[in-house]
């Protein structure tokens, strides 16, 4: 296990050497001049050349991204203008509140998509597969900000139960049970594309296992029904849930990003849309590596965990 997993680490470093090549091309190719966008009513000529002194934007493109990212493999990822500060001490404060709306949101769709995906199996073509079909599809067909802005408005506007926005309270709170009222709009509206995908893919595993002499054996032993569900057959039909899963984490990380801005969470999705409107480049640039960079690592722990359940796949 300790050679498949150093392995994929190895094998990530080129995926990381790329996403950093796209993430540099994608912020260079961004109409107009960030030295007047940071400047603003001072962008004089001589402030202008100054600032594109400062910031390398006056040498050659390919010169550009070896400095960048020799700086960055030294764990420097430059300083903000806008914010005057590190851009890496800016990006994990912000990740941090990222990483608990998307890990909430990934264990809620992740839940919801495998016990709804086993009953509609165990349950194929009854009222309960209908019904959790006809959930998750809706819930696959909405737009995750049209559905935040729907449930603050009836949870946050109409009813007054829940928190609209932000991440604490202004006044007051600063606690746990603060932080996970606030984590109930967002999070279940991130959790619903997700768990949707979850769940089908769950359904359709489940019914293919289901039909697996080895679950016919254990049915002919006399073994309980419930035993023969979750013990033999779940496990079997997680071993290709769990990849789906992986990348699921990567939607969710990703969708963060609106979803932070409709409900002001104060995470990297929020500090992105900020900086891309400010043309903070090396903020954006840094952010986005992050985010990336991240997705890339859930992909990795997912392949780990699958092979836990099936050490066939390292053959």
């Amino acid at each position: 296990m300790s050679a498949y997993i150093l392995k994929r680490l190895l094998s990530i470093i080129p995926v990381l050497f790329g996403l950093s090549i796209i993430v540099f091309l994608v912020m260079s190719m961004i109409p107009g001049d960030p030295a007047i966008a940071i400047l603003g009513s001072y962008a004089t000529p001589e402030n202008v050349e100054r600032i594109n002194r400062d910031l390398g934007l006056d040498k050659p493109l390919v010169q550009q991204y070896f400095i960048w990212i020799g700086n960055v493999v030294q764990g420097d990822f430059g300083r903000s203008f806008a914010l005057n500060r590190p851009v890496l001490d800016e990006v994990l404060e912000r990740f941090r509140a990222t990483l608990i709306l998307a890990g909430v949101a990934l264990v809620l769709c992740s839940v919801m998509g495998l016990i709804a995906g086993v009953i509609s199996a165990v349950r194929q073509f009854g009222w309960a597969d209908k019904a959790i079909t006809f959930v998750v599809l809706a819930g696959i067909s909405m737009p995750s900000f049209w559905l935040g802005l729907i449930l603050i408005l009836l949870f946050a506007v109409r009813w007054r139960l829940l928190p609209a926005s932000g991440m604490y309270a202004i006044y007051g709170g600063g606690d746990l049970k603060d932080l996970l009222l606030h984590l109930i709009l967002p999070a279940s509206t991130l959790a619903v594309v997700a768990a949707g995908v979850i769940a089908r893919l769950t359904r359709a595993a489940m019914l293919e296992v289901l039909r697996q002499d080895f679950v016919r054996t254990a049915r002919a032993k006399g073994l309980p029904e419930r035993q023969v569900i979750y013990r033999h057959a779940f496990r079997a039909a997680l071993v290709g849930v769990i990849p789906v899963i992986g990348i699921q984490a990567g939607f969710v990380l990703g969708g963060a990003v609106y979803i932070e801005t409709v409900f002001q969470w104060p995470g990297i999705g929020a500090m992105l849309v900020k900086a891309i409107s400010t043309r903070d480049i090396l903020l954006v640039q840094g952010g986005v590596l992050i985010v990336a960079s991240s997705h890339v690592l859930f992909n990795l722990a997912a392949d780990v965990v699958q092979t836990m359940l099936d050490p066939r796949i390292r053959a």
